[in-house]
């Protein structure tokens, strides 16, 4: 694999949470999860499970499915850089 799903995830969490205007404080605080694992998810450090997965979905108003809605082939050509 030459790109990192858990980067992308997290990248993709930034986008859904800042569309609602929220901090990650405020996510946490919503989803009962720690600030620092939402922070940790966010910089791709940490493996989510698809528990937290579907929790933080339901938080933000969206289809656990959209969470994995990322774009590989746009890292792939910025890696290449």
């Amino acid at each position: 694999m030459d790109y990192d799903p858990l980067e992308l995830f997290g990248k993709r969490l930034v986008e859904l949470r800042k569309a609602k205007g929220w901090s990650q404080e405020k996510l946490a605080l919503e989803s009962g999860l720690a600030r620092s694992y939402v922070g940790g998810i966010e910089r791709g450090q940490r493996n989510i499970a698809l528990y937290n997965i579907c929790v933080l979905a339901e938080t933000l108003g969206v289809a656990p499915g959209e969470m994995l809605a990322f774009e590989v082939e746009s890292v792939k050509a910025t890696r290449r850089k």
